[in-house]
């Protein structure tokens, strides 16, 4: 077995860094968002892709894709959004076997009363603290690591 490759001092400085800064950060943002509009973040992050698509409506399986979560869990998460009148489901009238998730009314109400404070947030915690530069380089940097990942990530086959 080969040896290896540690994390050089500097390596494992930004390592460690990015660690911490992700978790404070994830933390934080999920703590105002919860404040200041009621939403967990799978609440936002449901009612947000749901609301960029034109219909505002989803495959259940697709927003699974986009949210690397199971369909099983996703699933579960919707029946209380559902609850909530954030969402609603149907059967899917293609195939039968999937199902669409739409965006309510409330659901709408609530992602747009949700996305100032948010983006605010973002500012406020990230973007702020950097300069343009930095925006640029870390643009570039997730790009790169998330076209590797999504490279690794088998295609779905299931619908």
């Amino acid at each position: 077995m080969d040896e290896p490759r540690w994390l050089d001092e500097r390596e494992e400085r930004a390592w460690r860094g990015y660690r911490r800064m992700r978790r404070l950060l994830d933390l934080e943002l999920a703590r105002e968002l919860t404040q200041d509009a009621g939403l967990s973040e799978p609440d936002y992050d449901v009612l947000s892709d749901l609301s960029e698509t034109p219909e505002q409506r989803l495959r259940l399986s697709e927003l699974a894709d986009r949210m690397l979560w199971s369909r099983s869990r996703l699933s579960h998460h919707l029946a209380r959004m559902q609850q909530r009148g954030l969402v609603s489901r149907e059967e899917c009238p293609s195939d039968g076997r999937g199902s669409i998730v739409t965006l309510t009314p409330a659901g709408r109400q609530a992602i747009e009363a949700a996305a100032p404070g948010h983006v605010a947030a973002v500012r406020r915690h990230l973007i702020d603290l950097l300069t343009p530069e930095e925006i640029a380089a870390l643009g570039a940097l997730t790009h790169r690591v998330v076209d590797h990942l999504a490279g690794d990530r088998p295609a779905r086959t299931d619908a």
